[in-house]
């Protein structure tokens, strides 16, 4: 029988603590997957030695792409089993692998240690923990929009807010070190926050373990599809491409603030690691807040609103950022601020549009499939691409392309979201009309 709270739209104390525990995951498995792209320089310099930096920072950033480029595999495999027999066991899977991978990434061997054996093992680690979180944050989507249907807007913001969190302390910890000791951060600081990071995904593994399955999976009862990939591209090939659309701003947006900023602002624009880490702060203080409040709005007015404004505004005024970036003529702080609060809208509603798009039996797949393309591609190739383009074009400000490119898909989504949305709802209504729900 379904829960009745969820049914009336009542957030109770069950469905905070199933949120907050589902989110907290999502918070301690993002941190232990951006700290690669944070400590890229010294990564780069321990296991991928060249005399040109450039050519070591893109070795380095093709390896947080080949991390990302595992999601869509490690979504498709781990959502099926999500769809199949439940979301709670994937979820006490994939934290924990990716907990003992970055331990082992934390305490690999450098380059001149170990050979060519410590870039292929960083390789392998970074396949394993990208598998992983393919099936995570998805996960995370579609358990909290299964738990709470009739403000799954705000609680999936909740989830972006945990995960924005994680990133905050992963970027803290970025900024103490520079601080408390910068000349020994390329030796050994950096493994300190990998092997933190591992520490508190074990924590968040034995939480999740009191975690029960969803009232909606529940109740399928026996009907599950058997193949949950297959019957999506069956009857849903056209939501999965809407919600590509509707994540790929949030994507290349989170891509570059996550993977490329340190470097960006570091290396090809001379700023200080210290006010490069404030300005990402700022950004992520901002982005995670002002997400809350547009995830809040979601549930009371049309996201595709919410969604279609946001991109326009990264869409016109993605190059005038990267001119004043580039000629140190606006406080960093400010305009990273601006930043976070642009990209506040259209990732407060991306998330509670995509698990709206597909019906319970395959909502994990459906979630997975678009989640992680959008992200994948968007969070993979920025840090690339945008080095590329630097080194391609010799001019820093055509970094904005890959914003403008991702943003005008986000907005063309917009356009079209409301003749996909809207199942949430209905399924919730149609469950209250039950029989079994008018007594």
């Amino acid at each position: 029988m379904a829960n009745r709270a969820a049914l009336q739209g009542a957030l109770k104390m069950k469905d905070w603590r199933v949120i907050i525990l589902a989110s907290l995951g999502g918070a301690l498995e993002f941190y232990d997957f951006v700290i690669y792209g944070i400590f890229a320089v010294y990564i780069g310099a321990a296991f991928f030695p060249s005399t040109d930096p450039l050519s070591s920072m893109l070795a380095t950033f093709a390896v947080l792409a080949v991390g990302y480029l595992a999601r869509p595999l490690g979504g498709i495999v781990l959502s099926h089993f999500g769809d199949r027999y439940g979301r709670k066991r994937v979820f006490i899977f994939t934290i924990l692998t990716m907990s003992l991978a970055t331990l082992a990434m934390g305490l690999l061997p450098t380059y001149a240690q170990w050979g060519a054996a410590a870039p292929l093992a960083m390789v392998g680690l970074r396949l394993i923990q990208g598998f992983c979180l393919g099936g995570e944050l998805p996960g995370a989507i579609t358990y909290v929009t299964e738990t709470a249907p009739r403000r799954f807007g705000f609680a999936t913001g909740v989830i972006f807010f945990f995960v924005n969190s994680g990133v905050v302390a992963a970027t803290l910890l970025n900024l103490g070190l520079q601080e408390w000791m910068p000349d020994k951060v390329g030796e050994y600081g950096w493994r300190i926050a990998f092997i933190l990071g591992s520490a508190l995904g074990l924590v968040s593994f034995w939480l999740r373990l009191s975690l029960e399955e969803t009232a909606a999976y529940r109740d399928l009862g026996h009907v599950k599809v058997k193949v949950p990939i297959g019957e999506l591209f069956r009857t849903s090939t056209p939501n999965v491409l809407v919600g590509i659309g509707a994540l790929a701003a949030s994507g290349g947006f989170n891509g570059m603030l996550f993977g490329y900023t340190t470097a960006y602002l570091t290396r090809v624009l001379d700023y200080s690691a210290v006010d490069a880490s404030k300005a990402q702060n700022v950004a992520l203080v901002v982005l995670s807040f002002g997400l809350l409040t547009v995830a809040w709005l979601g549930d009371r007015m049309p996201r595709r609103l919410l969604l279609g404004f946001g991109a326009l505004i990264a869409v016109v005024f993605a190059f005038p950022f990267f001119h004043a970036l580039q000629g140190h003529s606006v406080n960093l702080l400010l305009l990273f601020a601006l930043a976070g609060l642009t990209a506040s809208f259209f990732n407060g509603a991306c998330v509670g549009v995509i698990g709206d798009l597909f019906p319970t039996a395959i909502r994990f797949s459906g979630v997975a499939l678009g989640f992680n393309i959008a992200f994948s591609v968007g969070g993979a190739m920025a840090p690339l691409a945008s080095t590329y383009l630097v080194s391609l074009t010799g001019d820093p400000t055509s970094v904005a392309w890959w914003i403008v490119g991702a943003a005008s898909l986000t907005l063309a989504a917009s356009f079209v979201l409301n003749r996909f949305d809207g199942r949430i709802m209905r399924e919730v209504n149609e469950r209250a009309a039950a029989p079994e729900h008018l007594s």
